[in-house]
């Protein structure tokens, strides 16, 4: 519904920005697609306040709508959408999934509005509804004042297909831009595109990063396979002076001319044949690792390390033999939480979501701190200037730690 909203008012005429509540994605890849533009993350927590106004106030510049897709439900996690909203002023769309519902739903809205009475609230939409009388009876069910901004109908053309992480990769949608103008068409057919009065962002106090990766080459994995990447991430990697160069595990038989790696979560267990079948690529890993480069793998990335790693239906693929263990999908989630670890350099934040459990004869090095309290403590492993982790951090919590992690 975010997306069909972003590429609605793109197509009159609009420069959309979109930002995501909290750490994701796959999401952004398909927000950036309906919008035309990157997509950044916003969290009280992992991005912090400072970084947040930030990006908000530079986005404010140069965008006519700035939308901000939350996570879970509107009141759900700490920090949760509705504390961003609240923190920045931003008025809040509510999304309610409509199917076999009629005046209920205007409890729903008024609830929404009403639990918190400090948040600013400016309408609902319905997500999901089964025909135009419907419709009409879920505006009609509206407390009075409530604005309607329109209703997506249940339609297989507009749904986006997921797979055990979340949606499917952008890229892999070929038919991604068709479903998303289908999308935008179904919504203007009941859509107030009308915009609430607009936000006032306070300027933040902007400083330059430091050039602590100056004439630094890092080579980034970005393929089908290894594509979890943070924008922010890969900005703040140049600000600090270093050179960007990616490469794919997957169809690349060499490594380019750099002096760090960075590997990134992904997907490789849907590559399994292709990554095992790769040998001069986990050669000119190997090859790096031995010649003393740092490496820095997360999560799907440190998967591919492995000696081997196992999809759900047992098939299993020979890795790269830098870290000694094995990894096994699972068919339930085996961790979902915010993390922060304590380097020497400083503590970075990120969060840990997958799928596979790993079994290795290592002791990690640091362990993650949940800041909710959840029990969930992920393992920072170090093998010389390797270091692996389920974690994906957030680059700009900490950027002499992720500098002092890839400096040569």
């Amino acid at each position: 519904m975010t997306a069909a909203l972003a590429r609605l008012h793109v197509r009159q005429g609009r420069k959309v920005r979109v930002f995501k509540c909290g750490p994701d994605f796959l999401d952004p890849m398909i927000l950036a697609r309906a919008s035309g533009a990157p997509v950044y993350q916003l969290d009280l927590w992992m991005v912090g306040e400072a970084e947040s106004r930030r990006l908000l106030w530079e986005a404010a510049g140069d965008a006519d709508l700035i939308m901000i897709e939350g996570v879970m439900g509107l009141f759900d996690g700490t920090p949760s959408s509705a504390d961003l909203a609240r923190h920045f002023g931003v008025p809040v769309l509510g999304l309610i999934e409509a199917t076999g519902m009629a005046q209920t739903f205007g409890a729903l809205a008024y609830g929404l509005a009403h639990y918190q009475p400090d948040l600013p609230f400016a309408g609902v939409m319905a997500n999901r509804g089964s025909s135009a009388r419907q419709t009409e009876l879920l505006k009609a069910s509206l407390p009075e004042g409530m604005r309607w901004y329109g209703a997506l109908p249940r339609q297989t053309a507009i749904e986006l297909p997921s797979r055990h992480l979340g949606l499917i990769q952008a890229d892999e949608l070929t038919d991604l831009d068709i479903r998303l103008d289908a999308a935008a068409d179904a919504l203007a057919a009941s859509a107030d595109t009308s915009l609430p009065d607009p936000v006032l962002f306070q300027a933040p106090v902007v400083s330059e990063a430091a050039p602590l990766l100056a004439d630094v080459r890092i080579g980034v994995a970005r393929d089908a396979a290894l594509s979890f990447l943070y924008q922010a991430n890969l900005d703040l990697l140049r600000a600090m002076g270093a050179e960007v160069r990616f490469f794919s595990v997957l169809t690349d038989h060499v490594l380019p001319e750099v002096d760090s790696l960075y590997l990134p979560g992904g997907y490789p267990e849907l590559h399994l044949e292709t990554l095992a079948g790769n040998e001069p690529m986990q050669a000119a890993i190997r090859a790096h690792h031995a010649a003393g480069k740092p490496i820095l793998a997360e999560c799907g990335g440190m998967l591919y390390l492995l000696d081997g790693l196992m999809d759900k239906a047992g098939t299993r693929g020979n890795m790269v033999g830098l870290l000694p263990g094995e990894a096994v999908l699972q068919p339930r989630l085996t961790a979902l939480a915010l993390q922060s670890v304590a380097f020497e350099a400083g503590t970075l934040r990120g969060h840990t979501y997958h799928h596979s459990s790993l079994q290795s004869p290592l002791e990690p090095t640091w362990r993650g701190v949940c800041p909710n309290g959840k029990a969930t403590a992920e393992a920072v492993f170090q093998q010389g200037r390797l270091t692996a982790s389920y974690i994906h951090f957030y680059m700009p919590s900490a950027p002499e730690a992720a500098a002092a992690l890839l400096k040569p």
